[in-house]
């Protein structure tokens, strides 16, 4: 099967497994959506993760994270903003800021996958792929 745009389909398996109360996601793996969720997991979105090298793609076990008492999800809401038919860019002057800098935007910069705070300080831009709260 073929897929048009895989970072909105990484987005989507976790949304789904969030509203389903699930505690761990599988996803079809590739290197973007490795250092996406390396970002997640840094910044306290995500529980854990492992990367299955099995197949000639392997796969990436998500451990989502709930709060203990209330069962509320870390992630509200991921949101898709670059997609394959309209790429969305930001230089440094005009990083965008994701609920007034409660939430991250994860970027893709020639530096690597990184969130929009780190790439002010490195003072880099590039492509806007998702917001998470």
């Amino acid at each position: 099967m073929m897929n048009t745009d895989p970072i909105a389909d990484y987005l989507t398996r976790v949304r789904n497994a969030i509203k389903a109360n699930h505690r761990v996601v599988e996803i079809p793996a590739s290197n973007l959506k490795k250092e996406i969720t390396k970002v997640l997991f840094d910044k306290g979105y995500i529980a854990n993760y492992k990367f299955v090298e099995e197949g000639p793609q392997g796969a990436i076990k998500v451990a989502l994270k709930y709060h203990p008492v209330s069962k509320i999800s870390a992630i509200r809401t991921l949101t898709r903003v670059s997609k394959p038919g309209l790429r969305k860019y930001a230089s440094v002057e005009n990083m965008p800021r994701v609920l007034n800098g409660l939430g991250i935007a994860i970027l893709s910069t020639s530096k690597g996958v990184m969130t929009d705070k780190e790439a002010r300080v490195q003072n880099v831009g590039g492509e806007v792929l998702c917001y998470v709260y």
